[in-house]
């Protein structure tokens, strides 16, 4: 996905490129595939359950699937759209029994291309699914399964992409795109190849009005409210926060404060954390 520059002939423009979108091939969504999602706007019942979001362009949501468990079937791969929901592309695919489908567009996958997920040993070519243990050392996968038949929970990002390190015993190992290594269970399925829309973590957004159309609000410093606002409020002029660590809103440390709970069920499956 090539990212276009625009010339700096407005305020707008200096700082800011776009998706070129060369790479689409279907422009609508399939309408059998989508839903019209309730929008919150980050208030519950009229009350901000989650600042600084709201408003933004209404979208459709793509039913994208990430089981797909029509297991030994070929499917061919119709059309490569845009999903405003995620950062990656996403492909329409049509099985041998007619059904239609979205699922995560691998990178370097084309229109009329076949692919197929199955629980047995297949041919390894982009956007095949399989489980782990049937996949060669060394490739790079997404959608990653934490248990088995459950979905694909991680690696669904645009442009990533986990590299397989080792099948032993009961677990497959892989690398995350954070640099995390961990195990699931080698029954657990993925899919072969690299998330498409690499080029995304390029673009610049610019201005403040790109933002909001993403239904991101501003976001004010808690140094410039008041105390009854914020910890960090109050003070003559630009001062520091006065305090020995940030806190967020209602006094918590923030900023750096590890949040992931110690008994979490899945750490004992981390074998080395991210930097």
């Amino acid at each position: 996905m090539p990212v276009k520059v625009y010339k700096k002939n407005k305020a707008g423009r200096r700082f800011s490129s776009v998706d070129t979108f060369e790479d689409l091939t279907k422009f609508e969504p399939e309408k059998s595939l989508i839903t019209t999602p309730k929008r919150r706007n980050g208030r519950s019942n009229g009350t901000i359950s989650v600042r600084h979001r709201g408003g933004g362009n209404k979208r459709y949501y793509r039913l994208v699937d990430f089981k797909q468990a029509k297991y030994d079937m070929p499917a061919e791969v119709l059309a490569i759209e845009y999903d405003p929901n995620r950062g990656a592309r996403i492909a329409l695919i049509k099985y041998e029994d007619g059904t239609k489908s979205y699922v995560l567009s691998p990178l370097k996958i084309n229109v009329g291309d076949k692919i197929m997920s199955s629980l047995q040993k297949i041919e390894a070519n982009f956007g095949c699914r399989m489980p782990m243990e049937f996949i060669p050392i060394g490739f790079m996968v997404h959608n990653i399964e934490m248990k088995p038949k459950e979905g694909a929970k991680l690696v669904r990002g645009a442009g990533n992409g986990a590299q397989l390190l080792a099948v032993e015993g009961n677990f497959a190992t892989f690398k995350l795109p954070s640099g995390e290594v961990r195990k699931v269970s080698k029954h657990c399925s993925a899919t072969v190849g690299q998330l498409s829309n690499v080029d995304r973590n390029l673009i610049r957004w610019g201005k403040a009005g790109r933002m909001r159309h993403l239904g991101w609000r501003p976001e004010v410093r808690g140094k410039a409210m008041n105390p009854v606002d914020h910890p960090h409020g109050g003070g003559e002029g630009h001062n520091p926060i006065g305090m020995k660590r940030p806190e967020n809103p209602w006094g918590k440390p923030a900023f750096g404060v590890k949040s992931r709970k110690s008994s979490k069920w899945s750490n004992k499956f981390i074998v080395k954390r991210r930097k």
